[in-house]
């Protein structure tokens, strides 16, 4: 799926510090072996700025720009965990952000939407991943409301901390869809997993903490 071309994806010292990233990430508990693969398939380095490329493969959230991050790997991975996701799955991502997180979900074979309210984000993550020759569908907007036009989704990822989970998002799943979503205050939030069972019907399961940059939106902060 890469375009290992000008980018420098392929460069082996990247690789080795990928594979040590996921036997990381093993050790800490991430078990689902797909997920493992698809971030040992995604160079991280490209998605931060040059000047953090050395630190792109340690296990830390790292800065891109707007007051907001490119997710830790354990969390990334912890959260592409708990979608579950099938190979030809329509997923949406609610915060585009670098776009490393969306890569993810293209490397698990699913057909990815995503949302950011940043332009300058939106636009530098959509270079990337077409850089890279992942295909996604993106919109520049408020992803707190989701992406109607499109759902309903099997999975839908929320890549910043919401104060409640978003009724928009609940509603945009499809039976047996799963919704991952950072809940809390801005200081800490618990990893939320709501399933629709059926219709009106949800399961939700409550998971650790993480720390996210705030969901800005009509259903998330006020900016």
């Amino acid at each position: 799926m890469l375009n290992w071309g000008s980018s420098g994806a392929n460069n082996p010292k990247f690789k080795q510090r990928r594979q040590k990233l996921v036997d990381k990430l093993r050790k800490k508990g991430i078990q689902d072996e797909r997920v493992l693969s698809a971030i040992n398939m995604v160079p991280r380095h490209v998605f931060v700025d040059t000047a953090l490329q050395d630190r792109a493969y340690q296990d830390s959230a790292l800065p891109i720009g707007k007051k907001q991050t490119i997710s830790q790997p354990y969390t990334v991975a912890r959260q592409t965990e708990l979608l579950e996701v099938m190979p030809g799955e329509k997923v949406l991502e609610i915060g585009t952000g670098s776009g490393y997180q969306a890569a993810i979900l293209c490397e698990l074979g699913a057909e990815v939407y995503t949302v950011e309210r940043h332009k300058k984000l939106y636009e530098k993550a959509r270079s990337t991943l077409r850089e890279l020759s992942y295909s996604v569908h993106a919109k520049l907007g408020d992803g707190s409301k989701g992406w109607s036009a499109y759902a309903p989704y099997d999975a839908i990822v929320v890549t910043a901390g919401a104060p409640v989970v978003p009724d928009d998002l609940v509603a945009q799943l499809n039976v047996n869809g799963r919704l991952v979503v950072p809940v809390g205050d801005e200081n800490r939030q618990e990893m939320v997993r709501i399933i629709k069972i059926r219709k009106d019907e949800y399961e939700e399961e409550h998971y650790s903490d993480f720390k996210f940059v705030p969901l800005i939106g009509e259903q998330g902060w006020k900016e």
